[in-house]
């Protein structure tokens, strides 16, 4: 039999009979009224979970997870601010039910079932997905996620006290809040987890502000493996930094005293907490789970007779606050209002195209405060002796931190954070001196752990930072990318705009270096980023349109949220010379900090109209020196730099190379889902006839002198030209 009708029936029949489970009542600073308001609360997450369930059988509603079992999470909300933001379980539509309750004008039934019909007029995800979350509420939405969101809450946590030093334009927390993120016992074990509790450790440890309450929902199963008896406990009860609480969650009363104390003490000592609350699963896991398939039915049916709602009843019964009468009359009158309203939810317009649905891909632009650039002075006081050297050319990576330098005095909002960038100033000396600067809470030394640098990013610009993570090596990401592809980069989508985390990700990539690296050093494959919609891939070649490309970046974060990959050549780091040793052909002097490079903006070298070579960073360099060669033939060649890998520059690709008789592609990243394919397809449905590509091969990339082995050269590029100009005639 359905589950749901049992527990249904169960509460029914026991609520009747007065058989409620008893307990010792505990000392409460809770009036009876706002008691019954938690209770209300909890019967409304009951009631939505059983009419979601409905729709779905009529056809009328989409997958879903319930929250049933988890109504004690009211309690907690409770115990919290509406300022305090709060990043849920999926499970926790008591929470935010009851944090509606805290906050004047709410509909948050029917904003529910909206969701649950995936109605346009949702007013979290306007149809996109079924989600928990309000603007209103300070819930950024969270979809199904196992764990991903709690990197970017501890760095939401950790932005309340740089907040404090360093107030962003765009600031939305005040300073005494404290972040919340709930969670399921399985997910705890997940390693986006334990990487979130071991960074919010590890930054207490060293008595740095990190205001941040962890909940944990113990159901005591992750779909159909159980916990370990005893194992959250054993888990989390000692850990360095961090104050541990634990309560009973079928009990509100217990539950809302001791996460009162839970985020008091966050609030007071801004330091974490580990909230462990005792819960049950009711109905199975989600959608279609028929959880009698894989438990034993003994273990199913405790689990209903400790239904949280009878709890509740019971309490309340015992304090006089309520009858079981009364009890009774809510949660019937609330399943009626559920039912009445599905019916209307259902009649609601849903999207219907493409566009409709894309539309909140790309974030809403925002109004910033007008700048003018840092003073002379300030400049003259940060730089030093930099200012001299400054009218001499000099290579991409001391132009890279120039222009970093710049930006920060210009923009206070701006923090950099990432493994070894502070003290060290990076592997290669990019961000050499910010830290002396601009100080450690600008300049962070993080551990060494991907997820937390781009959790602490995503989580400060939900506090109006302009975060500018690094991650030191572009294999390095993947051990991280879900925080681009699941959080970062959806965040939008799924709010319909309403939330935003914009950032400037910096990442060392692409091949050629010479005696260092292999596979893990020299990565050359943008497919991993270039696939996720809405984000920004700028990849630059020299130093100065790196400098007028960063300051782009940084203005498309600041001023239109968007989430921008700004992917640095390291072997184009220190390059100096072009064609002859000592010529100094590829070094620039720095471009004042007005000049910027405008997103989709390409670079052309030449006019020639026989041959249009398309490349960017180490094959646009490469490109160069093929393309003097082939000029010494009497070729006609331009070569164009796209700088921005995504969204392609379309329209500026095809005006620069329509003259043009013959376009070859040079990609340095791999043959399979490099940008060649992109372009080749592009260019073909555009009309060229002449076309081919030359790409790195498929393979990893070796240490030592076959270091550009499995890479296009200035020889091959020329060799490809000669050949496809021989093929057009």
């Amino acid at each position: 039999m359905d589950r749901a009708v049992i527990v249904h029936q169960n509460f029914l029949d026991r609520v009747k009979k007065g058989d409620l489970p008893r307990g010792e009542v505990t000392e409460t600073n809770l009036t009876k009224p706002k008691l019954v308001e938690v209770f209300r609360s909890q019967v409304l997450s009951r009631q939505l979970d059983r009419t979601s369930r409905a729709m779905q059988k009529q056809g009328q509603g989409f997958y879903t997870i319930g929250s049933s079992g988890h109504e004690g999470m009211a309690a907690v909300a409770e115990a919290l601010r509406p300022s305090d933001m709060a990043f849920l379980h999926y499970r926790d539509a008591a929470f935010q039910i009851q944090r509606a309750a805290q906050v004047p004008g709410q509909s948050i039934a029917w904003d529910m079932l909206l969701s649950f019909a995936a109605s346009s007029d949702d007013p979290t995800s306007g149809g996109r997905h079924k989600v928990l979350g309000s603007k209103d509420l300070n819930i950024p939405p969270q979809t199904s996620t196992i764990a991903s969101h709690l990197p970017k809450a501890v760095g939401a946590a950790y932005s309340l006290g740089l907040a404090r030093r360093h107030t962003p334009e765009h600031r939305c927390l005040p300073e005494d809040a404290i972040v919340m993120a709930s969670f399921g016992d399985a997910s705890a074990n997940h390693s986006t987890a334990q990487g979130a509790f071991n960074t919010a450790c590890w930054t207490s440890f060293q008595s740095v502000p990190i205001p941040m309450l962890f909940v944990c929902e113990d159901n005591g199963i992750g779909i159909s493996t159980p916990t370990p008896d005893g194992w959250i406990n054993a888990s989390f009860s000692a850990r360095p930094g961090m104050k541990y609480f634990t309560c009973n969650g079928l009990d509100m009363v217990e539950t809302h005293r001791v996460a009162s104390m839970a985020a008091d003490y966050v609030r007071k000592h801004r330091k974490p907490a580990f909230l462990h609350i005792a819960t049950v699963r009711l109905y199975g896991h989600a959608g279609s789970d028929v959880e009698v398939t894989y438990r034993d039915a003994k273990l199913i049916e405790a689990d209903e007779r400790n239904d949280p709602l009878l709890r509740s009843v019971g309490l309340l019964t015992e304090m006089d606050a309520l009858t079981t009468d009364q009890a009774l009359e809510i949660y019937n009158e609330t399943e009626k209002r559920c039912t009445r309203m599905a019916a209307q939810a259902v009649q609601r317009p849903n999207l219907e195209t493409g566009a409709q649905v894309a539309a909140s891909v790309i974030p809403h632009k925002r109004q910033c405060a007008p700048t003018n650039g840092p003073s002379q002075t300030a400049r003259e006081a940060a730089f030093g002796s930099d200012m001299r050297a400054m009218k001499d050319p000099q290579p991409m990576l001391r132009l890279i931190n120039w222009a970093l330098t710049d930006l920060m005095l210009e923009h206070e909002e701006i923090a950099m954070m990432g493994e070894d960038v502070g003290r060290k100033g990076g592997v290669y000396g990019v961000t050499k001196k910010l830290k002396t600067r601009f100080g450690a809470d600008r300049v962070i030394d993080t551990l060494l752990d991907e997820q937390s640098i781009l959790g602490l990013a995503i989580g400060m610009a939900h506090n109006g930072f302009i975060p500018m993570p690094e991650i030191q090596f572009l294999a390095y990401l993947h051990n991280a990318e879900d925080q681009i592809r699941g959080e970062a980069a959806t965040l939008s989508f799924f709010s319909n705009g309403q939330y935003t985390n914009p950032m400037v990700l910096r990442i060392a990539g692409l091949g050629y270096q010479r005696g260092f690296g292999g596979h893990f050093h020299n990565d050359n494959s943008l497919a991993v980023l270039r696939d996720i919609p809405g984000v920004i891939i700028a990849c630059p070649s020299n130093g100065a349109d790196a400098a007028c490309m960063l300051r782009e970046c940084v203005r498309l974060a600041r001023e239109e949220q968007r989430v921008v990959v700004f992917v640095e050549p390291i072997a184009l780091y220190p390059m100096r010379d072009l064609h002859d040793a000592g010529d100094g052909g590829w070094m620039q002097t720095y471009p004042t900090p007005d000049k910027r490079i405008k997103l989709g903006q390409v670079g052309v070298s030449g006019r020639g109209t026989e041959l249009a070579i398309v490349s960017y960073a180490n094959g646009y360099y490469l490109s160069l020196q093929a393309a003097k060669t082939l000029k010494a033939k009497g070729i006609k060649v331009r070569v164009i730099d796209m700088r921005w890998i995504a969204p392609v520059p379309r329209e500026e690709l095809r005006k620069q190379t329509k003259a043009c008789g013959s376009i070859l592609i040079v990609d340095e990243c791999r043959e399979t889902g490099s940008q060649s394919e992109g372009l080749m397809t592009m260019f073909t449905e555009n009309g060229a006839r002449n076309i081919a590509r030359i790409t790195g091969e498929d393979c990893f990339i070796a240490t030592g002198p076959a270091y550009g082995a499995t890479l296009p050269s200035s020889g091959e590029i020329t060799d490809a030209a000669l050949a496809l100009l021989e093929a057009g005639k």
